[in-house]
């Protein structure tokens, strides 16, 4: 029994002399490992192509991105250009051949039989008399009060869309007047569909497609822009999926416990990340 407590007390000595609080007996490292930082994702989506050479990924990657992004800079800057240019043609064009006067005497030689009810219509061009504004729906009984030189048509965007669209401001083209209701002449009807038809004029027929032209190219423009954000969009995703070519310090360790290395006793492992 004594032999017994003798031993008990031996190992408790030799036990107790180590400190299971002191780091040095533990064996610890801290890994390196590979993770996707949200960096390159901002940088991309601020530049695309940025993200992708800062992280050391296939040159030709950061080139493709960079490549649509001046494509599309280029096509909207070419396209808005090409839109405007048409844009200035045909409003010169229509200011030259389009008049509120002719527009009103015409229409009662076109339609003799509903003049009045066309020229009030169901689309109206602003006017201005004085500083005052009215719209064609009273031009009739404004045309009994003032002269025509003091009726100024307001010229806004609906002036330039509804008289190259609507039948009912034909009469205001200046071309040489003949029979609209055929399909020849200075003046002539086209077919639109099955049943709908148009009354065109020369002039009026090139300022169509003047403003065709304008809008076509506005729409490119639009494009480029919608082809530039998605650009920037799918720069920023790859630059956060796409694995890294960068090793990076995360906060991921490997710590082996050992804590009776003194005499071999083994220990346990344990892995710790996030």
């Amino acid at each position: 029994m004594r032999g017994l407590l003798i031993i008990i007390s031996t190992v408790s000595i030799v036990f107790s002399q180590y400190n299971v609080y002191d780091i040095n007996n533990y064996n610890y490292f801290q890994d390196s490992v590979r993770v996707n930082s949200p960096i390159p994702m901002f940088k991309s989506f601020i530049f695309p192509g940025w993200g992708q050479f800062s992280k050391n990924d296939p040159k030709w990657k950061p080139f493709l991105f960079f490549g649509i992004e001046i494509i599309a800079v280029t096509s909207n800057v070419h396209y808005s250009k090409k839109s405007n240019d048409f844009k200035n043609s045909f409003e010169s064009h229509a200011d030259k051949h389009w008049d509120l006067k002719r527009w009103y005497e015409n229409t009662k030689i076109i339609f003799p039989d509903k003049w009045s009810d066309i020229i009030i219509g169901t689309h109206k061009l602003g006017l201005k008399i004085n500083g005052d504004y009215f719209n064609t729906n009273s031009l009739e009984n404004l045309s009994n009060q003032y002269l025509w030189s003091d009726i100024e048509v307001v010229r806004d965007r609906d002036f330039y869309e509804n008289i190259g669209k609507y039948d009912q401001f034909v009469g205001g083209w200046d071309d040489k007047f003949d029979n609209p209701f055929d399909s020849e002449g200075n003046w002539y009807s086209e077919k639109k569909g099955n049943v709908e038809s148009v009354i065109l004029t020369k002039n009026k027929n090139h300022y169509r497609n003047l403003r065709y032209k304008s809008n076509i190219n506005s729409h490119y423009a639009r494009y480029a822009i919608s082809i530039l954000m998605l650009n920037h969009f799918i720069s920023g995703l790859d630059a956060l999926i796409s694995p890294t070519n960068v090793l990076q310090k995360n906060s991921k360790f490997s710590i082996k416990l050992t804590p009776y290395k003194t005499y071999n006793e083994g220990g346990v492992l344990l892995n710790l990340s996030w």
